[in-house]
């Protein structure tokens, strides 16, 4: 994700190999999900999602990528 810290929005930007159903949900520290950027089929190609995290406290929060069989989490920082 770009910028990372970030305030108040991030980028995720990802490239699929061919379509898929894709989920991005984020997570607080704690576990809890806070967000779901998307969770639909999505084409071939570059895609990017933004979160917008106003609403949301400071701190580390993860995202999860799972589309097909691949799924990845990482890091991201909030700094107000």
């Amino acid at each position: 994700n770009y910028p990372n810290p970030f305030n108040p929005t991030t980028r995720i930007d990802f490239t699929l190999p061919q379509a898929e159903f894709v989920t991005v949900k984020v997570f607080n520290i704690l576990g809890t999900e806070v967000a779901t950027l998307v969770h639909e089929r999505l084409g071939q190609g570059a895609h990017h999602l933004t979160w917008d995290a106003t609403r949301n406290p400071s701190g580390v929060y993860v995202y999860r990528m799972q589309a097909g069989s691949f799924s990845q989490t990482r890091r991201m920082i909030l700094v107000k």
